[in-house]
Parts: C-alpha cells; sequence; structure tokens
C-alpha cells in the first residue's frame, strides 16, 4: 500500500518542506507517501472564486491515482484519535488498495473533489494553514503506523 497526499498549494515554506520529509522518511518502510501539490485556482480582483475552486478540483481529481482510497482533509469530517487513525490504518492496508488524502485550497474542497471522497477526516475545528496540514497528516499517519509496529514513538 502507497500513500498520495494531495495538496492543492504550492512552495511550502522550508520548516513545513523539511518537517514533512522527515516524517515522509520515517513512514517509507511502513507507508511510502508522496507528496502532489496543484496548482491553486487563480483568485483576486475581478476573478471568479466559484472558477478558481472548480479547476482546483479538477486538478485534484487528475492527481488521483486509480482505485485509490480517498480521504479528504475537512472540518465537518469524522475526527479520529491517534489510535482510531490506526484502525482506520489498518482496516485500509486490508483492502490491498493505495491511499489518497486530500487537502484543499483556501475555501475548502471543490464539490467533484469532495463526492470523490470515500470518507472524511477532520484534524478537529480550528482552521489550520493548509500548508501545516501536510506536516500534521505526515506525523499522524506515522504515529499511526508506529502504533500498528509497536514501535515506541507513540506513548500516549
Amino acid at each position: 500500500m502507497k500513500a498520495r497526499l494531495i495538496a492543492t498549494g504550492e512552495r511550502a515554506p522550508s520548516w513545513v518542506a523539511e518537517g514533512f520529509g522527515e516524517y515522509r522518511k520515517r513512514l517509507s518502510h511502513w507507508l511510502p507517501l508522496e507528496l502532489v501539490e496543484v496548482e491553486p485556482g487563480l483568485r483576486g480582483k475581478g476573478r471568479d472564486r466559484q472558477r478558481a475552486i472548480e479547476d482546483e478540483g479538477r486538478r485534484v481529481l487528475a492527481a488521483l491515482p486509480k482505485n485509490a482510497h480517498v480521504v479528504a482533509l475537512d472540518i465537518p469530517g469524522r475526527p479520529w484519535t491517534s489510535e482510531q487513525l490506526a484502525g482506520r490504518m489498518e482496516h485500509w492496508r486490508g483492502q490491498g488498495r493505495d491511499l489518497a488524502f486530500l487537502i484543499g485550497g483556501p475555501e475548502g474542497h471543490a464539490p467533484d473533489a469532495l463526492a470523490a471522497a470515500t470518507e472524511s477526516w477532520s484534524l478537529g475545528p480550528l482552521t489550520l494553514p493548509h500548508m501545516l496540514v501536510r506536516l500534521v497528516v505526515a506525523e499522524q499517519l506515522y504515529r499511526a503506523a508506529a502504533l500498528l509496529a509497536n514501535h515506541p514513538y507513540h506513548r500516549g
């Protein structure tokens, strides 16, 4: 099983890129994780916000691996504890499909991208910077994999 994190937005700050890279490296033997950055839709004065969202959605859908189990990061999604996420990961492994995690743009996910998701995962009610979500997702996937492997990383 492999995972792809499809994130709307480009050029993460160096501290995010370094942190994400560290957790991707740690995860590599349990769950290879690939980051795919999707160009955000054009926004600004005189621009159609809805068109920007739809453009992002088309790019996200084009980046989805075939037959992947798709999980959208979304505030109204299901919040999981680290232990629950480990249980979800065990379930996903049992399906034998690759995973795709979606991080939307400034206004969230395009309706088509959200409709492609099998389930939604909430990191909580806070609005987080989208670049930070990449790092939190990578760390939590590593924590879940460590739990499943009885690795001492998780001491909760």
